[in-house]
């Protein structure tokens, strides 16, 4: 596994280039990385890793990126290792651990451990490093909280984490530590994926029915309730991972959660009540509709008396918050047969979600004569000022604004009657309280946003006319929203609801001073994209550099990278709708668009700076043509790019470019085939990172012989793209590609066919593939031009026989099925 003196050497050099601040250094460097072999790169970032005299910037680099490539590429590297090779490379993690002596390394190292045990689970749960488990208990440095993220994984773990939480929920010698242990199997089975849950369910639950009876004894004996609320929210948990697992065991339970619903009326059950509603709706939800229906009413009927005594509640009762998301729930579970229950329901949650909550601005000395009181959280505001707001009520405000969120997707038109009023609450809590970092009033403004275009589509049943004039009352707010909004999380969701406003409203959506603030707001984003990277790297020069920054770093980088992502949506909107007519408005951000693609960006730049130019040749051609000299050379040459986002970007707008440009395009269709041949030819191009820049890759192709035949030679390149088929990854792509075989086959292209049909047994397989990959809705049209093409053949004795023979049985039983929907 060593490498030389003077490879390891050079292979330092490298990572210091990567951490250039230097962008063609750093560009070059991450090239030159890319090229190195799977298990040289191991080898290398192994012996860095190790190597305590290194620097420590170059170190924790070679940490990051081998966990990367476990991540990304593990499928491609690890199992072509000879097995002594595997052996080692386990030995040596977790040798380094024990010995490394730096908290941050080795945590990254941990990670390490953490990625490659996750990927040495196969398909069946077996565990294919056993000394791993032995590892975790003998070893006095590993962090537990490392491995808890893969302890669900490991499934020979399970049983023994189940047995021993169940083991101390039973113990009755101390109240408290069963509560304790409830709420460790509460985050445990919330953690634990469903698939390697379910063979250790049957004993979970039945010592949790058990626990239950006796704990609800214990209430109704001696008063005593904390565990009892505790395993009444385990099960819901388990109820809410295990999914349609949990009907068998529905009825079990269900008895006895009504029983305490009805019958815990007294205040100091409060919170035990609004828990055991929690768990009867999410149990409903768990098991669906048709097996809850035999105790919806019933359910129902407890859940309304509760509402009618809503306004007899105090501010502060439990019960408010637990009640709202339950009738979400239930409004999932019923469809639109909970519309008749809106009437009772819409009034307290209106109440719930217009609570104003008390806000003050204090100096520090009134600020801390406050600080015991644990009801209010305040901002310094510099100046010797802070802003205090008083939380109480405000879990209860976001809960309830998320609710109205679901009733308006779930119910849809059938919630037209209460959109007005909804609508104009929801208005002014984009702007609720936007300077107050309070992760609750973060989430009153997410939902808020969210709501918009779910609303919109509430609203459309009444007409245009009331669907304008819902408009007008949220397009101002979201705009000015977008300009002000300091908090990152919630801006990418009020940019991406404004977004999905445009595509619901349409051509006409947005006025003339609309557009003029947009477009200042949209250039101001740009503007701010590439001077925070120019900050970043200023960061990097600083002295006090180190890998904690450098992540800090990256986070901020992720984050400025999904605003640009949603600066793209709201373009690709605007484009869709309003086609050419305003690309006179875009042109005050064409340079900073075309800046994104330069070869010297970041590679998301690069990536989503081609996304909004193929928007723009796909719904603003031929006049798109005018801006060609800024995205052709660049679109061209990045189809070949190393990462394949890029590629994809690329791939899509050669093939849009075919299918929507006009007369001008025709050339470059041609330049851009052998191109597209080459990514698609290459020998990786089919694994997990690269398919779907390839399939992007394929449709483009497609596109091309299909509108542009003149520009290639199609029955010279037809053969090749057949052989390529089906697509399953990019589904929009997989219903182009299919759509034009259909064209051929109904055509009786010669080729396509072959002589004497004798292609038609390739082209079942092709569809076979493309049914059991679910690349196609049974609903689109091309599954049902699918669907016709085998039953014409299905119809001429022989020649179907031939072809079914052909088939594995999952193609036969695939080909079966699209008959059988389509």
């Amino acid at each position: 596994m060593a490498a030389t003196a003077a490879e390891q050497q050079q292979f330092y050099l490298l990572l210091g280039n990567l951490l250039s601040p230097d962008n063609v250094v750093r560009k070059q460097a991450e090239e030159t990385y890319e090229n190195i072999p799977g298990q040289s790169k191991i080898t290398f970032l192994l012996q860095a890793i190790r190597n305590t005299t290194a620097a420590e910037e170059a170190r924790q680099m070679a940490a990051v990126l081998l966990r990367r490539l476990l991540s990304s590429a593990f499928d491609e590297v690890y199992p072509t290792l000879p097995s002594d090779v595997q052996t080692a490379i386990k030995s040596e993690l977790l040798m380094i651990i024990q010995m490394e002596t730096q908290s941050s390394m080795r945590k990254k190292i941990c990670d390490i451990a953490a990625e490659l045990a996750r990927n040495l689970i196969d398909e069946d749960g077996n565990n294919q490093w056993p000394e791993g488990l032995k590892f975790l208990f003998d070893s006095p440095v590993m962090p537990w909280d490392r491995w808890l993220q893969i302890l669900c994984m490991l499934i020979w773990f399970i049983p023994q984490v189940i047995a021993a939480l169940l083991q101390t929920m039973e113990d009755q010698g101390n109240q408290r530590v069963q509560a304790h242990a409830a709420a460790a199997l509460i985050n445990f089975t919330e953690d634990c994926p469903k698939s390697l849950l379910i063979p250790y369910l049957d004993n979970l639950v039945k010592h949790l029915h058990s626990i239950m009876v006796l704990k609800l004894q214990e209430l109704i004996q001696k008063g005593t309730k904390l565990v009892l609320e505790q395993v009444v929210t385990s099960i819901a948990s388990v109820a809410d991972t295990a999914e349609e697992k949990f009907v068998p065991y529905y009825d079990l339970f269900m008895p006895s959660l009504k029983h305490i619903v009805e019958n815990a009326v007294q205040k100091e059950l409060r919170l035990l009540r609004g828990k055991t509603i929690e768990c009867i709706s999410l149990i409903g939800l768990a098991v669906g509709k048709e097996k809850f229906m035999q105790d919806a009413s019933d359910v129902m009927q407890l859940l309304l008396k509760t509402q009618t005594d809503f306004n007899d509640m105090e501010d502060d009762d439990p019960q408010i918050s637990y009640m709202i998301s339950a009738w979400a729930r239930m409004c999932k579970i019923l469809g639109k047969e909970f519309q008749q229950y809106l009437p009772v329901v819409m009034g307290p949650l209106m109440k719930t979600a217009s609570i104003k909550p008390e806000v003050a601005l204090l100096d520090t000395q009134d600020m801390e004569n406050m600080s015991d009181d644990d009801g209010w959280e305040f901002v310094n505001l510099g100046d010797q000022q802070s802003f205090g707001i008083k939380t109480a009520g405000l879990e209860e405000k976001s809960t309830a604004c998320q609710m109205l969120v679901c009733y308006a997707k779930e119910l849809k038109e059938g919630f037209v009657e209460y959109t007005e009023q909804v609508v104009k609450l929801m208005s002014n809590l984009l702007k609720f309280i936007s300077d107050c970092i309070s992760l609750m009033i973060k989430r009153v403004r997410v939902a808020a946003a969210e709501s918009m275009p779910l609303l919109l589509e509430c609203a459309r049943v009444r007409g245009p006319e009331y669907l304008t004039q819902m408009w007008h009352f949220m397009c101002d707010a979201l705009i000015k929203a977008i300009g002000t909004e300091p908090d990152s999380d919630v801006l990418s969701e009020i940019m991406h609801s404004f977004a999905k406003c445009i595509e619901v409203m349409g051509d006409g959506c947005l006025n003339n001073e609309h557009f003029e603030e947009l477009g200042g707001i949209l250039k101001a984003k740009l503007e701010e994209h590439f001077k925070n990277q120019e900050l970043r790297q200023v960061k990097r020069q600083d002295e006090d550099y180190d890998e904690q920054v450098e992540e800090s770093l990256q986070d901020e980088d992720d984050n400025d990278v999904y605003i640009l992502t949603k600066v793209s949506d709201i373009l690709h909107s605007i484009f869709s709708s309003y086609k050419e007519k305003v690309l006179p408005w875009f042109e005050q951000l064409l340079p900073l668009i075309v800046n994104l693609i330069c070869p010297h960006r970041p590679w998301p730049d690069r990536q989503w700076g081609l996304c909004i130019f193929d928007d723009i040749i796909e719904h603003c051609s031929p006049s798109s043509f005018k801006y060609a000299e800024y995205f052709l050379r660049p679109m061209l040459q990045y189809v070949c790019d190393n990462i394949p986002e890029v590629r994809q970007a690329a791939a899509y707008g050669l093939g849009v470019m075919a299918q929507y440009g006009g007369d001008n395009y025709r050339p470059f269709c041609t330049e851009a085939l052998p191109l597209l041949v080459r990514v698609i030819q290459s020998a990786d191009s089919k694994t997990k990172e690269n398919v779907n820049a390839t399939e992007n890759c394929i449709s483009a192709v497609g596109k091309i012989m299909k509108f542009k035949p003149d520009c290639v030679n199609v029955e010279e390149v037809l053969p090749h793209w057949l052989s390529w088929l089906p697509l399953h990854e990019d589904k929009e792509e997989a219903v182009q590609t299919f759509s034009y075989l259909c064209d051929l086959i109904e055509s009786n292209h010669p080729i396509v066919l072959g002589p004497n049909n004798t292609n038609l047994p390739k082209i079942f397989s092709i569809i076979a593939e493309g049914e059991m990959h679910e690349a196609i809705k049974h609903e689109d049209p091309c599954a049902k031009r699918l669907a016709n093409v085998v039953r014409q053949v299905q119809t001429s004795g022989g020649l179907w026989t031939e072809c079914i023979a052909q088939l594995s049985p999952e193609q036969q039983a695939a080909i079966q099925e699209l008959l059988n929907s389509a």
